[in-house]
C-alpha cells in the first residue's frame, strides 16, 4: 500500500491543530482540585443518559426500516422522502423547537387531541425523548441509508435468486455487511441526541439534560462552574462513538485480511 506523502501530513497540520486546541485547553482550565458538582448535576446526568438511552433505541427502530427502504427504492416516493429526511436535518435546531411546539404544544391541534387524553408533551420526559428523537433520527437515517446501499446489490441478488426472503436478506445480508456502516450511525445518533440543545430547549426545557445545565450553571455562576459538567458529558458521550469507531477499523482489517 502507498503512503501518503509527507507533505500531505503537514498541510494536515493546521486543522489538526484547532480541532486539539479546545481540549487541551479544558485540561488545562480545570480546576482539579476542586473537581466537583453543582447543584442539581446529578438529575442532569441521569436525565441524559436514561432518556437519551430510550431517544437512541426510538431512533434505532423507526429509522432503520427507513433506511433500508431508501437504500432500495427508486422513483418519486423515495425522493419525496428523503426530502422529509433532509428538511428536519438542515433546519437550525431553534427553529425546529418552534416547531415542534406548534405542532405537538398544548394549543395545537394534536396537542388538543392529546391533552384530551390526558398527555402532554411539553416539559416534561416525554417531550424530552420526542425532542431527542427528532434530533437525531435524520442523521441515523442519512448515514445508515449510505451503510445499506453499500452493500452489493450482487450479494442481494444471489440470496433472492436462493429463495431468500426480503426479511432474510435484510437480516442474514444486508445487516451484517453494513454493520461497519450502522455503528457510525449509531455514534452519530447518540451524540446528537445526547448534545441536543436548541431543540430541548425550546421544546422540553424541563426535566434539564447536561447541555441545557451547561447553560444554566454558566449563565448563573460563570464558566469555571460548567467544566466538571462538561468533562462528564464527554465521558458519557465519547465511548459509544468510540467503539463504533473501533469496530468498523476492525472490520475494515478484517476485509483487508481476506484479500488475496
Amino acid at each position: 500500500m502507498r503512503r501518503p506523502p509527507a507533505t500531505a501530513l503537514w498541510l494536515s497540520l493546521p486543522a489538526l491543530l484547532m480541532l486539539a486546541v479546545p481540549f487541551v485547553t479544558l485540561i488545562g482550565l480545570t480546576h482539579w482540585t476542586h473537581f466537583r458538582l453543582a447543584w442539581g448535576d446529578n438529575n442532569a446526568i441521569a436525565t441524559s443518559l436514561v432518556l437519551g438511552a430510550v431517544s437512541l433505541m426510538l431512533v434505532i427502530l423507526s429509522g432503520l426500516p427507513l433506511a433500508w427502504w431508501l437504500a432500495q427504492a427508486r422513483g418519486k416516493p423515495r425522493l419525496v422522502a428523503e426530502l422529509l429526511v433532509l428538511i428536519p436535518l438542515l433546519t437550525p435546531p431553534l427553529a425546529m423547537g418552534i416547531l415542534l411546539v406548534s405542532a405537538w404544544g398544548p394549543y395545537s391541534p394534536a396537542g388538543s387531541l392529546l391533552a384530551r387524553a390526558g398527555i402532554a408533551l411539553t416539559n416534561n420526559p416525554a417531550a424530552f425523548v420526542l425532542a431527542q428523537w427528532y434530533g437525531a433520527l435524520p442523521y441515523f437515517v442519512m448515514a445508515a441509508r449510505a451503510a445499506f446501499a453499500d452493500v452489493p446489490v450482487v450479494i442481494l441478488e444471489a440470496g433472492r435468486t436462493l429463495g431468500a426472503s426480503p426479511w432474510q436478506r435484510f437480516w442474514r445480508l444486508s445487516l451484517p455487511l453494513a454493520s461497519s456502516g450502522l455503528a457510525t450511525a449509531v455514534a452519530l445518533a447518540w451524540v446528537r441526541a445526547m448534545g441536543e440543545f436548541g431543540i430541548v430547549m425550546i421544546f422540553a426545557y424541563f426535566p434539564q439534560g447536561m447541555p441545557v445545565k451547561l447553560y444554566n450553571n454558566l449563565q448563573n455562576d460563570g464558566v469555571d462552574a460548567v467544566y466538571v459538567l462538561l468533562w462528564l458529558l464527554l465521558l458519557f458521550t465519547l465511548p459509544v462513538p468510540l467503539a463504533c469507531f473501533a469496530l468498523t477499523r476492525r472490520n475494515a482489517q478484517n476485509r483487508r485480511q481476506m484479500l488475496p
